[in-house]
Protein backbone atom coordinates (compact mmCIF):
# COMPACT_ATOMS: atom_id res chain seq x y z
CA UNK A 1 0.00 0.00 0.00
CA UNK A 2 1.10 3.57 -0.72
CA UNK A 3 1.58 6.03 1.70
CA UNK A 4 -1.00 8.08 3.46
CA UNK A 5 -1.41 12.15 3.67
CA UNK A 6 -2.76 11.30 7.08
CA UNK A 7 0.16 12.09 9.42
CA UNK A 8 0.80 10.52 12.63
CA UNK A 9 -1.05 12.15 15.96
CA UNK A 10 1.29 14.66 17.41
CA UNK A 11 -0.92 17.06 19.85
CA UNK A 12 2.11 19.55 19.04
CA UNK A 13 2.00 19.37 15.31
CA UNK A 14 -2.66 18.77 15.27
CA UNK A 15 -2.43 22.53 17.03
CA UNK A 16 0.28 23.72 14.69
CA UNK A 17 -2.17 22.52 11.88
CA UNK A 18 -5.29 24.51 13.40
CA UNK A 19 -3.10 27.34 13.42
CA UNK A 20 -2.01 27.18 9.52
CA UNK A 21 -5.56 27.01 8.99
CA UNK A 22 -6.75 29.92 11.09
CA UNK A 23 -3.90 32.02 9.48
CA UNK A 24 -5.03 30.48 6.15
CA UNK A 25 -8.43 31.20 6.74
CA UNK A 26 -7.77 35.20 7.96
CA UNK A 27 -5.57 35.84 5.03
CA UNK A 28 -7.48 34.77 2.30
CA UNK A 29 -11.06 35.03 3.16
CA UNK A 30 -12.34 38.06 3.20
CA UNK A 31 -16.02 37.56 5.13
CA UNK A 32 -14.15 35.91 7.49
CA UNK A 33 -12.24 38.69 8.46
CA UNK A 34 -15.34 40.93 8.41
CA UNK A 35 -16.84 38.46 10.96
CA UNK A 36 -14.22 38.63 13.26
CA UNK A 37 -14.10 42.46 13.01
CA UNK A 38 -17.95 42.40 14.34
CA UNK A 39 -17.34 39.72 16.83
CA UNK A 40 -15.05 42.31 18.38
CA UNK A 41 -17.35 45.29 17.74
CA UNK A 42 -20.39 43.47 19.34
CA UNK A 43 -18.24 41.88 22.37
CA UNK A 44 -16.95 45.38 23.25
CA UNK A 45 -20.48 46.52 23.25
CA UNK A 46 -21.38 43.51 25.16
CA UNK A 47 -19.47 44.33 27.98
CA UNK A 48 -21.21 47.88 28.59
CA UNK A 49 -24.69 46.22 27.65
CA UNK A 50 -26.79 46.20 31.11
CA UNK A 51 -27.51 42.13 30.38
CA UNK A 52 -26.71 39.48 33.30
CA UNK A 53 -23.41 37.56 33.34
CA UNK A 54 -25.35 34.29 31.50
CA UNK A 55 -27.12 36.36 28.73
CA UNK A 56 -23.60 38.08 27.72
CA UNK A 57 -21.70 34.69 27.44
CA UNK A 58 -24.54 33.33 25.26
CA UNK A 59 -24.20 35.38 23.45
CA UNK A 60 -20.72 35.80 23.31
CA UNK A 61 -20.33 32.24 22.39
CA UNK A 62 -23.56 32.10 20.28
CA UNK A 63 -21.63 34.74 17.20
CA UNK A 64 -18.47 32.03 16.91
CA UNK A 65 -21.16 29.58 14.82
CA UNK A 66 -20.98 32.09 12.17
CA UNK A 67 -17.29 31.83 11.60
CA UNK A 68 -17.19 28.40 12.47
CA UNK A 69 -19.60 27.85 9.40
CA UNK A 70 -17.63 29.83 7.16
CA UNK A 71 -14.44 27.97 7.92
CA UNK A 72 -16.67 24.85 6.84
CA UNK A 73 -17.41 26.73 3.87
CA UNK A 74 -14.00 27.68 2.99
CA UNK A 75 -12.93 24.42 3.40
CA UNK A 76 -15.70 22.70 1.16
CA UNK A 77 -14.65 25.23 -1.33
CA UNK A 78 -10.74 24.33 -1.43
CA UNK A 79 -11.61 20.50 -1.97
CA UNK A 80 -13.84 22.12 -4.73
CA UNK A 81 -11.42 24.14 -6.26
CA UNK A 82 -8.98 21.49 -5.88
CA UNK A 83 -10.57 18.53 -7.82
CA UNK A 84 -12.22 20.78 -10.27
CA UNK A 85 -11.39 24.33 -11.66
CA UNK A 86 -14.19 23.86 -14.57
CA UNK A 87 -17.56 24.65 -14.14
CA UNK A 88 -20.08 21.39 -13.15
CA UNK A 89 -22.97 21.24 -11.53
CA UNK A 90 -21.85 19.08 -8.52
CA UNK A 91 -19.15 21.50 -7.75
CA UNK A 92 -21.39 24.47 -8.03
CA UNK A 93 -23.98 22.32 -5.11
CA UNK A 94 -21.28 21.60 -3.37
CA UNK A 95 -20.50 25.14 -2.56
CA UNK A 96 -24.03 25.98 -2.58
CA UNK A 97 -24.40 24.17 0.03
CA UNK A 98 -21.60 25.29 2.11
CA UNK A 99 -22.78 28.92 1.69
CA UNK A 100 -26.14 27.28 2.73
CA UNK A 101 -24.58 26.55 6.33
CA UNK A 102 -23.36 29.70 7.00
CA UNK A 103 -26.68 31.41 6.14
CA UNK A 104 -27.94 28.70 8.71
CA UNK A 105 -25.58 29.28 11.23
CA UNK A 106 -26.42 33.05 10.76
CA UNK A 107 -29.91 32.39 11.12
CA UNK A 108 -29.49 30.65 14.07
CA UNK A 109 -27.65 33.15 16.05
CA UNK A 110 -30.18 35.77 14.94
CA UNK A 111 -32.97 33.21 16.50
CA UNK A 112 -30.31 32.94 19.94
CA UNK A 113 -29.91 36.56 19.79
CA UNK A 114 -33.70 36.86 19.98
CA UNK A 115 -34.70 34.83 22.52
CA UNK A 116 -32.13 35.69 24.80
CA UNK A 117 -32.52 39.43 24.49
CA UNK A 118 -36.78 39.04 24.59
CA UNK A 119 -35.95 37.07 27.65
CA UNK A 120 -34.14 39.77 29.28
CA UNK A 121 -35.88 42.78 27.80
CA UNK A 122 -39.50 41.43 27.18
CA UNK A 123 -40.98 41.91 30.16
CA UNK A 124 -40.17 45.54 29.98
Amino acid sequence: MGETNKPTFSLFNNISYALAGFRNILREETSFKIQLLAILVVTVGLIYVPLPLQAKLILFVSMWFIPFAEAINSAIERVVDLVTQEHHPLAGQAKDIGAFIVLVAFVIVVMIWGVVLYGVFGGI
